[in-house]
């Protein structure tokens, strides 16, 4: 019988408070499960049980290496993640880049802890099942689920701590309506799934932000990290290991005195410098001289159009830990468009 698997891995929606005061994830996927109404078949897996602020890239791994395996069940006709919204949209993210398309993926979690006096995690969850199991939400990949809207896991951020429906961006691709799911768009990617290795749960790749008085020497540091990272990890050959960090500018995606002239002498050493900007919505579009956005992309900046600094530094730590590696420019450039 075709089944909704469901892969808990802790957050908000399985999380009660705790003796001395403090939430604490606790609830298993199974109990999760019995609190929704659902005329499809469910099954249950436990991956973590966590708070997904304690989350490093091993643990994005995990989640997603288990998705890949329940893609390739062919009882599961869709996957639901329960997950902690607060990075949320790095897991779904990753998980959009390397899991196979074919049966809908979303992820869900919640903004009030399961004991609260007004859960949000069941009506969450019982939505998320039934846009999993909506057949032709299958190529759309992977989805996040709150406040009865489907949205693309790309481009989604989570943009308010405490509200129920705490994510904008993406594409929204469903919704609910009564007990209906109403697809509204399609999205599609000609892009085969990138490999996933154990490379990925160390890969350095930091974000420096830029604002008003930044010292040039933020982006410096963060370089030298990211070369130690390479040449830890060259198999011998340290001249020729690539890196990279992100920087987050400010508007159309720039930054201050001193800061192309590093990205020049960064670039040069093979750290390439990605050029996201820290504005929530729009894309990076180098306009301005004086050391803006033209002067940063003259000096070997990549730009990274509209994908924010948060999903730019997971595409770039999944290419750097893989064979995609030694192109490391012209594959970001691709899967991030």
């Amino acid at each position: 019988m075709p089944q909704i698997r469901i892969l808990g891995t802790g957050g908000t929606i399985a999380s009660t408070r705790s003796e001395v005061g403090g939430a604490v994830a606790a609830e298993s996927a199974e109990s999760l499960a019995q609190l929704v109404r659902s005329e499809q078949h469910l099954s249950t897996r436990e991956v973590l049980t966590t708070g997904s602020y304690l989350m490093g890239l091993a643990e994005l791994r995990t989640v997603c290496e288990a998705l890949i395996a329940e893609t390739a069940d062919p009882a599961n006709c869709g996957l639901v993640v329960t997950h902690g919204t607060d990075t949320m949209e790095e897991t779904a993210f990753l998980a959009s880049l390397v899991v196979p398309r074919g049966i809908p993926v979303v992820f869900t979690g919640a903004q009030f802890t399961a004991d609260s006096l007004s859960p949000d995690g069941p009506l969450n969850l019982q939505d998320a099942i039934a846009f999993a199991g909506e057949p032709a939400l299958g190529n759309s990949g992977t989805l996040i689920a709150f406040g009865g809207r489907a949205r693309t896991a790309r481009g989604a951020r989570k943009t308010h701590t405490t509200a129920r429906d705490p994510f904008a961006g993406g594409t929204v691709v469903a919704r609910r309506r009564g007990s209906e799911v109403i697809q509204i768009a399609a999205p599609t990617s000609t892009h085969e799934p990138l490999p996933l290795h154990a490379a990925f749960d160390h890969t350095r790749v930091d974000i420096v932000f830029a604002y008003p008085g930044a010292e040039v020497s933020l982006l410096r540091t963060a370089g030298e990290n990211a070369r130690r990272w390479a040449e830890a990890n060259s198999g011998g050959e340290p001249d020729h290991a690539p890196a990279a960090l992100v920087l987050a500018g400010t508007g159309v995606g720039n930054a201050g005195p001193g800061f192309a002239e590093e990205v020049a002498r960064l670039t040069a050493q093979g750290t390439s410098v990605l050029l996201a900007t820290r504005v929530p919505w729009g894309p990076v579009v180098p306009i301005y001289g004086n050391g803006g956005g033209t002067d940063l992309v003259a000096a070997g900046a990549i730009p990274t159009g509209d994908l924010n600094p948060f999903q730019a530094r997971i595409l770039a730590a999944l290419l750097l830990s893989g064979p995609h590696r030694d192109r490391f420019a012209e594959a970001f450039t691709r899967y991030a468009a």
